[in-house]
């Protein structure tokens, strides 16, 4: 396979979009300002507020632009009680003005890839090397194959050409395909929160849940997993449990 792709060559795009002024200081703010809150007021929140949060959430950046996570907003009164039980009756869920699921699919990007093609033959004008990306490039990698015979093949392929020169060495099993899905799911769920921050409202990123049962009160496929559970609303009087805690940040950030 050629190392001569849409990856290390520019593929010829001119599209240009001109990037709007941003206000940093108020960006800023609604960084400083998130915060897991664990007990709600109980104000509503807007349908409107929320479909711009859920569409805020779809612009995260993703893999290859594959898209490959799904978001439930938890709508209903009847589920609604079945997804607190699934959350352990945690306070963050019961007393949340609203609730969404965020799930991961690592099957997806076969069908996805298949519209990226079709939306740049229509286009007419999208380089060679773009299309040949998401027909060629694209199956090779994330195809794990029967029983993850392909992946197995390719972990093997990679070490040998590893021996000599940098390659990359995943996804080559289905847990790989796991991770792969999660990190730009896990991308989708800080917009759904930093959206709703700055339209006024707070969330907590829950990971105390009964994964099984949540699969099965949704009706998920197999290939689905469950990333994180949102709770979200109006932060409440002893919601926030104390002051931001974060460790030394010389520990975490390093400069090489």
């Amino acid at each position: 396979m050629s190392n001569d792709t849409i990856l290390t060559k520019d593929p010829g795009f001119r599209y240009h979009e001109k990037a709007p002024k941003i206000d940093a200081k108020e960006f800023q703010k609604v960084i400083d300002s998130r915060r897991s809150v664990r007990i709600y007021e109980k104000e509503p929140i807007p349908d409107k507020i929320i479909q711009q949060c859920l569409r805020n959430a779809l612009l995260a950046p993703n893999s290859s632009n594959l898209q490959p996570w799904e978001i439930y907003h938890i709508a209903t009164p009847e589920v609604r009680q079945q997804m607190n039980k699934a959350c352990l009756e945690q306070i963050a869920a019961k007393s949340a003005a609203a609730l969404f699921v965020a799930v991961a699919r690592t099957n997806t990007w076969k069908e996805h890839a298949k519209e990226m093609v079709q939306l740049f033959e229509a286009a007419g004008n999208v380089p060679k090397s773009a299309i040949a990306y998401y027909k060629k490039l694209v199956p090779f990698v994330y195809n794990q194959g029967l029983f993850g015979i392909w992946g197995l093949i390719k972990r093997i392929l990679f070490f040998i050409r590893g021996l000599k020169t940098p390659v990359i060495h995943e996804p080559v099993s289905h847990c790989h395909m796991k991770i792969w899905a999660v990190k730009s799911t896990a991308l989708a769920c800080q917009n759904l929160m930093l959206s709703l921050r700055a339209y006024g409202y707070d969330s907590c990123p829950m990971e105390g849940y009964d994964s099984k049962l949540i699969k099965k009160i949704l009706q998920l496929p197999e290939d689905a997993v469950v990333v994180m559970v949102i709770s979200a609303g109006k932060r409440a009087i002893g919601g926030i449990y104390g002051p931001r805690i974060r460790y030394d940040e010389n520990r975490f950030l390093k400069r090489v």
